[in-house]
């Protein structure tokens, strides 16, 4: 369009004059249009900006929800190799131990109970006779430290050593 002017400028006038006059006019008019381009750039940038500061804030929710549910599910899948490797190092473990015929701890409570059964057969069986067989731990005197033996002095020692022996 600002060629077009200029054309008809120039043919219209015939003067050098008039031909810089309407260049500086066309020149004017660019820069003009080029700060009025500039100016609505710095105003619809600042809305362009935050638009895209809430397009990535919304972006970055999206992808760290998905990241924590990816943790999550691995976390899970982790602990129940965990409990897998686990269980089958206690197993290995009490076969082991049962090969070498160590007692389970089922075999050890299962004596445990035996043994208060048969405290409770045993004490049926004495009847009052347990009751009357208290210990006397109370009025029991505390036991004397044994004296430490004599030593025998070394005069006594070399005397019996010279003598002859008949």
């Amino acid at each position: 369009m600002v060629k077009k002017l200029v054309v008809k400028k120039l043919k219209s006038a015939g003067q050098d004059g008039q031909l810089s006059a309407t260049i500086r006019e066309s020149a004017q008019q660019i820069w003009l249009a080029g700060l009025g381009a500039f100016a609505k750039a710095q105003q619809e940038g600042n809305k362009v900006f935050d638009a895209l500061v809430r397009e990535g804030e919304s972006i970055q929710k999206k992808t760290r929800k998905v990241a924590e549910d990816k943790v999550t599910d691995m976390a899970a899948k982790a602990t129940g190799t965990w409990d897998k490797l686990e269980q089958v190092f206690e197993n290995r473990v009490a076969r082991s131990l049962n090969s070498l015929g160590v007692p389970t701890k089922a075999d050890v409570d299962t004596l445990a109970k035996r043994v208060a059964e048969l405290k409770v057969e045993v004490a049926k069986l004495n009847g009052g006779a347990a009751k009357a067989a208290k210990p006397k731990a109370a009025t029991a005197k505390p036991a004397r430290t044994a004296k430490p033996a004599r030593r025998v002095a070394p005069k006594t020692a070399a005397k019996t050593a010279s003598k002859p022996a008949t």
